[in-house]
Formats: C-alpha cells, sequence, structure tokens
C-alpha cells in the first residue's frame, strides 16, 4: 500500500485530470451562460430549486463552472477549484438521483437545456467525476501558474 502511495505517477495522473475535469467544466458552461433562459427551465423541471432562486442558479452557477474549469486548467487555485467542481459534483449527483427517485423526466441540463435525459448513467458518470476531482485533490503537484506569477506570503513579508 505505501508503495502504490508513494508512487510518482500520480502526480502525471492528476495533471491530466485537472486538466480534464477543467475543460470539461468550461465545456458544460459555455451553452449556459449563452442560453440562461434555457438553463433556468432546466433548474425549474429538477423541483429543487424555489422559484424566486431559480434566475440566481441559472446566472450564477455557470459563471461558477467556468471559473472552476479555467482555474483546474491553468493550475491557479487549483486545489480550491477541485473543491468546488467536487461540492458541484456531488450536488449533481444527488439532484439527478432525486429526480430519478421521484419519476420525473428531465434532461440532464449538464451540456444542453435539452440534453441527453437523466438517468443512472448520468449519476454514476458524475460520481466517477468526483472521484477524479478527490483523486485531484489528494495528488496534484505539478504546473500551477499561481507558483510562478504570485508571490508566495514569505516573499510579501520582505
Amino acid at each position: 500500500m505505501r508503495r502504490w502511495l508513494a508512487w510518482r505517477g500520480h502526480f502525471w495522473i492528476a495533471l491530466l485530470l485537472r486538466v480534464y475535469l477543467g475543460g470539461l467544466f468550461v465545456l458544460a458552461s459555455l451553452y449556459k451562460i449563452q442560453f440562461p433562459a434555457a438553463f433556468a427551465d432546466s433548474v425549474v423541471e429538477y423541483q429543487l430549486v424555489p422559484y424566486a432562486l431559480v434566475p440566481v442558479v441559472a446566472v450564477v452557477l455557470p459563471w461558477l463552472e467556468l471559473l472552476a474549469g479555467l482555474c483546474l486548467v491553468l493550475g491557479v487555485r487549483a486545489k480550491a477549484a477541485a473543491w468546488t467542481v467536487a461540492g458541484l459534483l456531488a450536488m449533481f449527483s444527488v439532484a439527478v438521483a432525486s429526480v430519478l427517485w421521484r419519476g420525473l423526466p428531465v434532461g440532464c441540463g449538464c451540456f444542453e437545456a435539452s440534453g441527453e435525459p437523466a438517468s443512472w448513467l448520468t449519476v454514476a458518470r458524475d460520481l466517477v467525476w468526483l472521484g477524479m476531482a478527490l483523486y485531484v485533490i489528494g495528488y496534484d503537484r505539478f504546473l500551477h501558474l499561481e507558483r510562478v506569477f504570485l508571490l508566495s506570503s514569505a516573499e510579501l513579508d520582505r
């Protein structure tokens, strides 16, 4: 087990997963940012958010996805971005499972407003992505732009 935990390949895999998840979240956010009304319809279909908050969720959530995705791709505050992505994926998994348990026929709303229908495969996919995000949180160490361009607290104290 120790050999597995000490393996240096984890860092490279985490880098690939970080860039993959970041690109995935950027891609998922673009349609929602361009068409917030269509995304708001998807949010309403899930019947989890009060109607008064639907416009806020429909506007803020895609921008949060975009910001977290860009941070992952660029390696800026990557651990915080990975925690954000993990939280979003956990929330998405619970939301889709809730819809399936209640028997509501809704579209996923993941990449398009009228995309594929929500299914248990959608939940499984989100949980796999959640596992990837947790792997990134645990092992990501390479190619962080913040280490190149931002000053550390020790450098600021000088």
